[in-house]
């Protein structure tokens, strides 16, 4: 394990460029398959790159919007001691890691976006208090509970086809979450996940050599003082704690309505809807929140740079049928046991090209749901292979790890090493679940 492990951090950081880099290099390995797959000219390849750049706008800024309202809100004085004593559990630099993952991978299951958030800013409080862990590792612990985002209860896959309209409805009609997200199998996988990455991290953090330290005066962000003001109208409203009451309040009873008429529907949305009014109730007054959010915004810089080329990406891959091509490639040589099994392996592919997990769907599911049906597969085992496939190969995809590392202040190259064993260990264990337990 020990072995293992130092090979791919050696490998990581030296062959594995900047997560910019990575995507350029992405959409370059597109760009030739398509050309030499989907009999697509050189003109139709670059159209569909070129329409799909600004495909993702909408979703680019949400997850700044996460990254953003997540840190301001834990810059504040009541989150931050809520992390720091959580964070002052842990003795050792193993019990760090352990808990850290644990943590990350149940705020994960339970929302993805809350996860990254969750595991990046616990990743600096135990950086701070545990002397001698290895803040590289520890940051990879937090990303790593992401692993199982996709079996949760926030997972875009299954919760589509729980609901009417979704693209393969004719098929297979609307598939409730007792027959995906909570089914026994589902589950058993799920956790069995969440039980192994605490374990994989005791291994791979005792007896670690070359630690790497971090001081814990640079992950502190120091929000600036103003001098004083001449009290004025303008700055009691600025340090009103009326206002903050008053605009807190709408957001709180709009989420009540919300959850009052759709249930437990914690989407991505209204995430940053209760990260914006927490965070702007805990901060008391309305400039020390605009204080707070100008000073987190500083790590939205790889989310605005490198989300336009996964944009470009998804485009060649579904303008060009290139995803379509290598799902089929897989479901060619697979039967009614195996095809769960090369469905997931697909969408781990699939993934590196198509990091999200709606974009994956509309790619994967109109192809692999009547593929299984005349395997006589469960289409709801198909739909979370696919989800499976997703959420695996986010541990090498810098996709995802943006907002957190945004967080954290590291690169993709400190962390890609630790999350290669991540990768390995929740392959088997899904890989195996979907041949054994379905």
């Amino acid at each position: 394990m020990k072995g293992l492990t130092n090979f791919f951090v050696k490998v990581a950081q030296k062959y594995l460029p900047d997560a910019f880099l990575f995507a350029i290099l992405l959409t370059v390995i597109a760009f030739l398959m398509a050309l030499g797959l989907t009999g697509k000219s050189v003109v139709e390849i670059l159209t569909a790159w070129g329409g799909g750049l600004w495909g993702l706008l909408a979703f680019s800024m949400q997850m700044t919007l996460i990254l953003v309202t997540g840190h301001a809100m834990a810059s504040s004085p009541a989150v931050k001691g809520a992390l720091r004593a959580l964070a002052s559990v842990p003795k050792t630099p193993v019990a760090g890691l352990m808990m850290t993952a644990f943590v990350a991978a149940v705020a994960s299951w339970i929302n993805w976006g809350f996860g990254l958030v969750v595991g990046a800013l616990l990743a600096r409080e135990v950086a701070k208090r545990v002397r001698g862990v290895d803040y590289p590792m520890l940051v990879a612990a937090a990303y790593s509970g992401f692993v199982v985002w996709h079996g949760g209860i926030s997972g875009s896959i299954p919760l589509a086809i729980a609901s009417k309209g979704h693209i393969v409805e004719k098929l297979i009609g609307v598939v409730p979450v007792s027959r995906t997200i909570f089914s026994g199998w589902n589950l058993a996988i799920s956790w069995a996940m969440i039980i192994a990455l605490p374990v994989l991290f005791y291994f791979m953090g005792r007896k670690k050599d070359n630690v790497v330290q971090v001081d814990p005066a640079l992950l502190e962000d120091e929000v600036p003082t103003p001098p004083p003001a001449t009290r004025t109208p303008a700055t009691a409203l600025e340090n009103s704690w009326i206002v903050t009451l008053v605009t807190a309040g709408l957001g709180f009873a709009y989420l009540v309505w919300h959850f009052a008429t759709k249930g437990f529907d914690l989407n991505l949305n209204i995430v940053i809807t209760i990260f914006l009014f927490v965070g702007l109730l805990l901060h008391w007054r309305p400039i020390a929140y605009v204080r707070a959010v100008e000073q987190a915004i500083k790590g939205a810089g790889g989310i605005a740079l490198q989300f336009p080329l996964y944009g470009g990406i998804q485009g060649i891959m579904i303008g060009t049928g290139l995803a379509g091509i290598i799902a089929n490639w897989f479901i060619s040589f697979s039967n009614q046991t195996t095809f769960p099994l090369f469905t997931f392996i697909s969408g781990g592919v699939i993934n590196f090209f198509v990091p999200s997990g709606g974009g994956q769907w509309a790619v994967q599911g109109p192809i692999n749901i009547p593929a299984g049906a005349a395997l006589g597969v469960d289409p709801s085992v198909v739909a979370m292979s696919i989800a499976y496939g997703d959420q695996w190969t986010n541990m090498v995809q810098p996709f995802w790890a943006l907002p957190l590392l945004g967080i954290a202040k590291l690169g993709i190259r400190d962390i890609m090493g630790y999350c290669m064993m991540t990768l390995l260990v929740s392959g088997v264990i899904m890989g195996l679940g979907l041949l054994l337990f379905v």
